[in-house]
């Protein structure tokens, strides 16, 4: 027989006599029971967002309109430093995260931070600046050690006896200090941003930058 689910079920039926009456009890097994209802109803559509703009959710944290913020008047600043760009020789700057130490209380890829300002330097100093890809050292070794045994070519580039150095490398620190008020629910941060570019030979420091910042909100935002 089917079932009300449109399953088939199988049948048993038992029978006892108490007192001269006859109960009869029937019982089924269903062997294919009805598949659940899915609700698929269409959710919120994906909006894009100015990157140098607040976006619809916002914290006490370091956030997009503050990393294209900072890289920017960085990056100002420093091609307005004639030690970095208006030398007759334009000098070989490292810029990668290697040295710029996360002390804060963000949760934070700071290669957000410093491949955006190496990007825009190296678009913007126009031959002012050279850019040694310190962080691709492990790829230029491998081809270079190719190109020694003879498995590829030369290239079109002469060769060199060594990877290039460099000059000044970047260094800083992101540190913050918070402050909550745990009866009201409310939070503030102060958020200090150093940048420094330091002579490879002596450790002079021949540019610092800072950019700070501070922000209050009711609700903390969670940061990953």
């Amino acid at each position: 027989m089917r079932n009300f689910f449109g399953g088939e079920a199988q049948m048993w039926r038992n029978v006892w006599r108490i007192g001269g009456i006859e109960i009869v009890l029937v019982s089924g097994l269903l062997l294919a029971a009805c598949q659940p209802t899915v609700n698929n109803a269409p959710g919120t559509p994906t909006t894009y967002n100015d990157p140098g703009t607040p976006g619809p959710v916002q914290g006490i944290g370091i956030e997009s309109q503050d990393i294209v913020s900072m890289t920017d008047r960085m990056m100002r600043d420093m091609l307005a430093e004639p030690r970095l760009a208006a030398q007759k020789r334009p000098p070989k700057i490292i810029i990668d995260s290697e040295y710029f130490i996360n002390e804060s209380a963000d949760r934070i890829d700071k290669n957000m931070i410093t491949d955006r300002l190496r990007v825009d330097l190296n678009r913007v100093a126009q031959g002012r600046m050279v850019f040694v890809g310190r962080h691709y050292a492990g790829m230029v070794e491998h081809e270079r050690d190719l190109k020694r045994k003879s498995v590829v070519d030369q290239g079109t580039t002469a060769p060199t006896p060594a990877q290039m150095g460099g000059d000044y490398r970047l260094g800083g620190r992101i540190t913050t200090l918070d402050a909550r008020n745990v009866h009201a629910g409310a939070a503030s941060r102060y958020n200090q941003i150093v940048f420094e570019m330091v002579d490879l030979e002596s450790g002079e420091i021949v540019w610092s930058g800072i950019y700070e910042f501070t922000k209050s909100s009711r609700d903390d935002v969670v940061y990953r």
